[in-house]
């Protein structure tokens, strides 16, 4: 989030996008109800469904899945044709507006009609309440970036800040919701294919000296980028990778094209799974690692809002259980020894594999990490400090971009609409929508096992439109089969009329409801992540 949980209070509106907020981000989705019951802020949600928000907002908007640029395009092409667009800012802070304006130049409200099934007038007003507001914040989940065309949704709802002067100040900017509790700080910690820890490049040759020097190896980082998930199952069925160690994840569950993931997880020659409870994926295992929850262990978690908080075991570890911690330094230090028998030169001494606790690992991070070396543990007590925090003088930034954007000035990105890779035709006519419930929590490996939970939703259903229903013949609690060209699943429809006609909705938290056995395995060309949100399907009734 370029802002914190705190603004939302401060925004006059709010505008929600591919975000299903009362479901999935539930404490962030009271600010926004607050600050609209309470302080009068105008929601404008744009989503498929009739979620829970929609009670809430002054507009919703409801185009076809996948249509996203076109509908942000058709509003940036009224902002900027009626005079609403912010000159000033646009002069001082920006460049490549030209650019822009000639990209959505044809991308008229009734253009947008067209091509989303938003009402041309709707367009107009959302774009009219959006520039018009002092202060006006997005916010996103991965209703937006689970799509062959992600990197532009947020390209074409970073251009609509940029239009309107909404960076920088309190109430406004541009606000990813994280999908898990410590998704920011995987990521903040390298936990990306093409990056070191704070975002530093692998092909920026100081950068990967500097690690090098650190860890005193004389092994050399790779300059290429790794693979992502997606592209590294595609890499066993080929035979590039032998092994896998997959911590605290469940692919065979939360990854797209289920039946994939399970060809090449049962290929593999070396599979270990490093986790707190046997699910699906360590089930196919030929070692699993038994490590501990969050309130086993100590370290920080760095929340949406890049927060980076304290982390404290509340729980002794139990049984033959051990710290994620502990396990991979085991680990490390062993490899040391086998490649030290084979070459003369170590991956990286034994003694380094050896840290007193959770803060002397983060002490190694914030002295090679710019972003985060202001930050120790200490200073992290109570409420924790918001990244970028440079020196330890420096109180942390809850707000980015506040003087001037990172790489200088805001760039704007032209963008062309492109369909879904996979749209419904006349074999598979509806389209499938993926996401989460409440009560239960991504694969299911915890919130499945609790008794409580489980009693208020004990299996999955498959929702479809109330008038699709009463075509196809099917009654709620009735069985169902739906299918698309990657695999089924079956399970009780529910019918409903807070999906449009024409689209199925299922979440994926039970195995019994394989929801990823339908959805594809296309990527973003660009940030490689996969199209959950725009399948085609078929229904049968059982």
């Amino acid at each position: 989030m370029t802002n914190s949980i705190a603004d939302i209070h401060l925004a006059e509106v709010l505008l929600v996008t591919g975000s299903n907020t009362t479901e999935a981000h539930p404490v962030i989705s009271l600010e926004m109800k607050k600050a609209v019951r309470q302080r009068g802020a105008k929601l404008i949600l744009i989503d498929p469904r009739e979620i829970e928000l929609a009670d809430f907002a002054t507009l919703h908007l409801r185009p076809r899945s996948g249509t996203d640029v076109a509908l942000l395009n058709s509003m940036a092409h009224v902002i900027i044709g009626r005079g609403w667009a912010k000159e000033e800012f646009i002069a001082a802070r920006t460049e490549n507006f030209d650019a822009l304006r000639e990209a959505v130049k044809e991308s008229t409200p009734q253009w947008g009609e067209d091509v989303t099934g938003v009402p041309a007038e709707m367009i107009e007003e959302a774009a009219q309440v959006y520039s018009q507001a002092g202060s006006a914040a997005i916010f996103w989940a991965m209703g937006i970036t689970q799509s062959s065309h992600g990197v532009d949704n947020v390209q074409a709802l970073a251009n609509l800040a940029l239009l309107t002067g909404n960076f920088g100040k309190p109430g406004s900017g541009v606000n990813p919701l994280r999908g898990q509790n410590n998704v920011q700080g995987a990521c903040d910690m390298g936990g990306l294919p093409n990056v070191l820890t704070g975002y530093q490049q692998v092909a920026d040759e100081n950068a990967r000296a500097k690690f090098e020097n650190a860890w005193q190896t004389s092994v050399k980082i790779p300059s290429k980028p790794g693979l992502t998930v997606t592209e590294m199952m595609n890499g066993v069925l080929d035979g590039r990778i032998k092994a896998l160690y997959i911590l605290g994840e469940n692919p065979m569950l939360s990854d797209p094209n289920t039946n994939h993931v399970k060809e090449a997880l049962e290929k593999i020659e070396f599979l270990v799974a490093q986790d707190i409870f046997l699910n699906e994926t360590a089930q196919l295992a030929h070692v699993v690692l038994p490590g501990v929850s969050f309130a086993e262990k100590e370290g920080t978690f760095t929340n949406t809002e890049r927060r980076v908080q304290l982390v404290r075991a509340a729980l002794p570890v139990r049984g033959d259980a051990r710290r994620d911690l502990d396990i991979i330094c085991d680990l490390g230090q062993r490899l040391s020894r086998a490649d030290a028998k084979n070459s003369s030169d170590a991956i990286r001494p034994v003694s380094d594999w050896n840290y007193a606790d959770a803060a002397a690992v983060w002490d190694e991070i914030a002295a090679l990490t710019p972003s985060l070396a202001g930050i120790s543990h200490e200073r992290l007590d109570p409420r924790g400090i918001q990244w970028p925090c440079p020196a330890a003088d420096h109180p942390g930034t809850p707000i980015l971009h506040k003087e001037k954007f990172t790489r200088g000035l805001g760039k704007f990105t032209p963008l062309v609409f492109r369909e879904p890779m996979e749209n419904p035709d006349s074999e598979y006519p509806f389209t499938l929508n993926t996401g989460r419930i409440l009560q239960h929590w991504h694969g299911g490996t915890m919130s499945r096992r609790s008794e409580g939970l489980d009693w208020v939703v004990p299996e999955g259903e498959i929702q479809i439109n109330d008038a699709d229903g009463e075509r196809l013949g099917i009654a709620s609690g009735e069985m169902i089969r739906v299918a698309s060209r990657r695999g089924e699943a079956t399970g009780k429809a529910r019918l409903t009329d807070k999906l449009p006609r024409g689209m199925v909705f299922m979440n994926f938290h039970f195995a019994e409801v394989p929801a990823n056995a339908l959805t594809g395995d296309a990527v973003d060309p660009v940030a490689k992540i996969p199209e959950y949100k725009v399948s085609a399907v078929k229904i049968e009734r059982i």
